[in-house]
């Protein structure tokens, strides 16, 4: 398959491209476009073949659930069995935005496209380019990172071009992603709204429109085995091709202990990369050493982490050591959501160095 690449960004909306993009969908096809979090994987959420594309392009699980895109508030009570309250509050809150909601499915949604789930994972994106691409392709499109499975989200389209290039049928090219996270989702099927996944919605933001809200259990834990409630909570996720560990404890201690690895993988023949913050990068020696951010701007942080994985793959790096770049526990912030896709990244590997004395 030869996949075509347009070009245009939220400036210059080309409707006719457009136009093609959307007829693609509508056939069955899938094309990858831009949103503020990362590029999604777009496929027609309504046909239960285009999601098992959607699958088999990115080499995903097909119980793991694809989030559906919508581009106007009405196009959400076609898809759901009923709109609580809650999500009407939040909409009005959030959307357009990174804030994918799960819902009650009704039949229109092939259970293909919810990985075999009675609920729904609905989002509208804040992105002209991708809400222009929704409403071409029919208003309901099932879009997945797009990215190979298990690989960091793309944030670029040339990573999508090099995950992607061959197995779908078009790439929209635009702007790098604004926010560079997935979106948060929040489960309202339960009686207590819930956080299966975080992001740059957090929970305070959230409980200021919702009152009480909780946060899944398993979002900083390695757990396996039970079915995935939304996308991404089952499989390993966002992983260079390097080992990723992550060193957690003083600073002057961490930066110790990673020195001191660096230095055994590389008489080994092995090339390290180093991610660390702006007030410590100059202290690593490693092959690559990469700056996160400043630790008070979880915004930046956020958004370059995925870049860094994938710019260490460029570059050929077989071992990478991290700091942890936020307080994992804080839930108040993007710290949990830095963390959660950091974990994932590594595979949950984490090595807690204590203080001596």
């Amino acid at each position: 398959m030869e996949t075509k690449i347009i070009r245009m960004n939220e400036d210059s909306i080309d409707a006719q491209l457009l136009s093609e993009a959307g007829e693609i969908i509508k056939r069955g096809g899938l094309a990858a476009f831009p949103t503020e979090t990362v590029y999604g994987l777009g496929g027609d959420a309504l046909n239960a073949e285009s999601a098992r594309k959607i699958y088999q392009a990115k080499g995903r699980p097909s119980d793991n659930p694809l989030i559906v895109h919508i581009s106007r508030w009405e196009d959400i009570y076609p898809i759901v069995r009923e709109v609580p309250e809650a999500a009407e509050r939040l909409a009005a809150a959030f959307w357009p935005g990174p804030l994918t909601l799960i819902l009650h499915k009704s039949e229109r949604v092939p259970p293909a496209t919810t990985g075999g789930l009675e609920t729904v994972a609905v989002r509208m994106p804040r992105h002209k380019v991708a809400l222009a691409f929704i409403e071409a392709s029919g208003g309901y499109v099932a879009a997945p990172s797009a990215n190979r499975s298990g690989r960091p989200s793309p944030t670029l389209a040339r990573y999508v071009k090099e995950d992607m290039d061959g197995r779908i049928d078009m790439i929209i090219e635009g702007d790098g992603a604004d926010i560079g996270l997935e979106s948060t989702i929040v489960d309202l099927t339960e009686p207590v709204p819930v956080i299966l996944r975080p992001g740059c919605i957090t929970r305070q933001m959230l409980e200021q429109v919702l009152g009480e809200v909780q946060v899944d259990s398993t979002i900083l834990e390695g757990r396996a085995g039970q079915a995935p409630r939304a996308p991404g909570m089952k499989y390993r996720h966002y992983a260079p091709r390097g080992e990723l560990t992550i060193i957690n404890g003083p600073r002057r201690r961490v930066v110790e202990e990673i020195n001191r690895r660096s230095e055994a993988v590389r008489r080994k023949g092995g090339k390290v990369g180093v991610i660390g913050m702006d007030d410590t990068v100059s202290c690593y020696r490693a092959d690559s050493v990469k700056s996160a951010g400043a630790r008070d701007d979880e915004k930046a942080v956020a958004h370059t982490l995925y870049r860094i994985l994938r710019e260490f793959d460029d570059e050929n790096i077989t071992v990478i050591y991290s700091e942890a770049l936020a307080e994992a526990g804080e839930d108040r912030g993007m710290g949990q959501a830095i963390m959660n896709r950091l974990l994932k990244a590594a595979g949950y590997r984490v090595e807690n160095i204590r203080d001596e004395g």
